[in-house]
């Protein structure tokens, strides 16, 4: 196989893969929760903070027009990377009605991270 058609065929499958990945924008997200919530989405944007343990953990992710945590079971890349990545919107437990919860808690909502990949 020539590699201009090896090139050809991954980028119909990556383009393949991404059908059914609503991709969007943070700002979409936290502006109709509801249209998103449990639906899987694609976002691209750069890690302003990264904690993991054992493989496991949390990352912040800013693509411009907002930001939001995105939980990993795959390891979590490092601040500062550029990524695009899939998952699912959750609502957590939003106590700010009860509370004024720090600003770097964030909307409530987070994305359950299935699969990342750096640009």
């Amino acid at each position: 196989m020539s590699r201009s058609l090896r090139r050809t065929a991954v980028a119909v499958a990556l383009c393949l893969g991404l059908v059914g990945c609503q991709a969007t924008t943070i700002n979409k997200l936290l502006a109709e929760p509801n249209r998103y919530h449990g639906k899987e989405v694609g976002l691209r944007g750069s890690v302003i903070k990264s904690a993991s343990i054992l493989g496991t953990g949390a990352y912040q992710l800013d693509d411009g027009t907002g930001t939001i945590w995105v939980v990993s079971k795959r390891g979590v890349p490092r601040e500062g990377a550029r990524i695009e990545v899939k998952g699912e919107i959750k609502d957590v437990v939003d106590l700010g009605s009860v509370i004024n919860l720090p600003r770097e808690v964030g909307s409530g909502l987070v994305l359950v991270e299935n699969e990342h990949r750096a640009r």
